[in-house]
């Protein structure tokens, strides 16, 4: 029987490529995002090229409470969750005291407490059935702070945290939690959070989504606790913990100014 996997942004950049890998590995899809037509589209094509079941379910997950109507809905329809993507996210770049506070919260509210509570709701039954996987698509962004997009390092620091601490709690249990950690990322993410004329992506050819889902599939399949996507990326984000922080602090500064 083809097991189920649920991703949420799923309807472009690395949740869609997840969606993709997930499918030619014949595993159904439950496809979370906002935009409707997109996720049909995509569920449709999938769902032609490689056999496979696809349900679709629109929502605003920045919405409070979205993640108990996502969990109401799988139930309704009888979906048992094998594994759960919690990808779905976005930053702002920008001074905070600028900032629209609006869009920090809902940043929060998507990032963390969406994530939070889908894992709270799907993993018990995982627990139970010893069996399950989750990947939480934290960033490389969660091993310090980033002066001009604050909260949303923040962010991804909880992210990274939070599932390393209940990977330990789960160690016997048969389920695993993995923190998939990217860099940068052609992923449409930086024209969302206005990032595209900072030093840190202008000019720079930047991994694929496609390229970071692959990895992190595998990843999330072997277990790994803590995923970093590329071998830069792996040596910065390990190094800093020899730096002084005021140092790292500064230099984050430096790379994401515009």
């Amino acid at each position: 029987m083809n097991k189920t996997a649920l991703i949420t942004g799923a309807s472009s950049g690395i949740g869609m490529e997840m969606a993709t890998v997930f499918a030619a590995q014949k595993q159904n899809l439950i496809l979370v995002a906002r935009n409707a037509s997109k996720l049909n589209e995509i569920a449709a094509d999938l769902s032609a090229k490689f056999g496979i079941k696809v349900n679709v379910f629109a929502i605003d997950l920045s919405e409070p409470n979205a993640a108990q109507k996502v969990y109401d809905y799988c139930s309704k329809q009888q979906l048992h969750i094998d594994y759960l993507v919690n990808n779905a996210g976005f930053g702002d770049f920008g001074f905070f005291a600028e900032s629209n506070l609006e869009k920090q919260l809902q940043m929060i509210n998507l990032n963390i407490t969406t994530l939070t509570q889908l894992t709270h709701l799907f993993l018990p039954a995982m627990i139970k059935n010893k069996c399950g996987k989750i990947l939480n698509v934290a960033s490389t962004a969660a091993f310090q702070p980033g002066p001009l997009m604050s909260v949303y390092y923040a962010t991804k620091a909880y992210v990274l945290h939070f599932s390393e601490a209940i990977a330990n709690e789960l160690e016997s249990t048969g389920v695993t939690v993995t923190a998939l950690c990217p860099g940068a990322t052609e992923s449409g993410f930086q024209k969302a959070a206005d990032l595209e004329e900072s030093k840190l992506v202008k000019g720079k050819k930047l991994p694929s989504s496609a390229e970071v889902a692959a990895y992190g599939y595998k990843a999330m399949m072997q277990g790994k606790k803590v995923a970093i996507h590329g071998f830069m990326n792996a040596i910065m984000a390990n190094s800093i913990r020899f730096t002084p922080r005021n140092l790292v602090v500064k230099m984050v500064r430096m790379i994401q100014d515009k």
